[in-house]
C-alpha cells in the first residue's frame, strides 16, 4: 500500500520586517484560539485567517497548509518547554537527582498551565507527527536527556542509558498528560511530581548497581 504523502511543514518564507513578523504572530495567535475553541477536526486555514483578521492569501504567504501552522504551534511549544527543562538539567549547582526531580515538577506544572492548548495539539498530532521535522525535533530533545543519563549512569552501557532516557521521557509524558487532563489542584500536582521523581531516581540507582 502506498503511504500517504507527508504534508509540507516548513514555512514558505520567514518574516523580514516588523510588519510581517506581526502578521505571523497574529496568524499564530488566531490559530491557537481556533484550535482550542474549535478543535483539531474543525481547524482550517480559512478559520485561522478570519480569526487573525487577514485574508487567506496573506496567510498562505507564510504557511502552505494547516499542517504547517499546527506544526509551528507545536514546535514553539516544544521549544519553550525544552528550553526550560534543559536549563534545569544544565544547572550543575544541583545534584543530578535534584535536577531530575526539578525537571519532573516543572514539566508537570507546564502541562497543567497549558492543558487546553496541549490537549488540542495532541488531537492534531496525527497530521504531522511522522513528518521529518517532527522526528528531528524529538531526537534533539531526547539527545539532551541521553547526555544527562551519561552523567548519572557513567558505568552503564550506552544502550541501557538510551533505554533509561526512553523510560523516563515516555513515563513523564504519560503521567503529565493524565494529571493535566484531570485538572488536579497545583499542590496535588506537585505531590505527584515528587513521587514520580523519586521513582525515577530509584530506577537510576538500581541501574547503577
Amino acid at each position: 500500500m502506498k503511504r500517504p504523502k507527508t504534508p509540507r511543514l516548513s514555512s514558505r518564507k520567514q518574516p523580514q520586517q516588523a510588519r510581517s513578523s506581526r502578521l505571523v504572530a497574529d496568524i499564530l495567535e488566531g490559530a491557537m484560539q481556533v484550535l482550542v475553541r474549535e478543535g483539531a477536526r474543525r481547524f482550517t486555514t480559512a478559520r485561522v485567517a478570519e480569526r487573525a483578521g487577514i485574508s487567506v492569501g496573506s496567510l498562505y504567504q507564510y504557511f502552505p497548509n494547516k499542517e504547517a501552522i499546527l506544526f509551528r504551534l507545536q514546535a514553539d511549544e516544544w521549544t519553550q518547554t525544552t528550553t526550560l527543562l534543559h536549563g534545569i538539567l544544565d544547572d550543575r549547582r544541583l545534584a543530578p537527582p535534584d535536577r531530575l526531580r526539578a525537571v519532573v515538577r516543572a514539566f508537570f506544572r507546564s502541562e497543567c498551565e497549558e492543558a487546553a492548548l496541549r490537549g488540542a495539539l495532541g488531537d492534531a498530532a496525527p497530521l504531522y507527527r511522522d513528518a521529518p521535522e517532527t522526528l528531528a525535533q524529538r531526537r534533539t530533545g531526547k539527545r539532551r536527556v541521553v547526555d544527562f543519563m551519561r552523567e548519572v549512569l557513567p558505568g552503564v552501557a550506552p544502550a541501557t542509558r538510551a533505554r533509561a532516557a526512553d523510560v523516563i521521557l515516555l513515563s513523564m509524558e504519560a503521567v503529565g498528560k493524565a494529571v493535566s487532563e484531570e485538572g488536579r489542584p497545583l499542590a496535588e500536582v506537585d505531590r505527584i511530581a515528587v513521587a514520580t521523581g523519586d521513582m525515577f531516581c530509584a530506577y537510576l540507582d538500581r541501574l547503577n548497581g
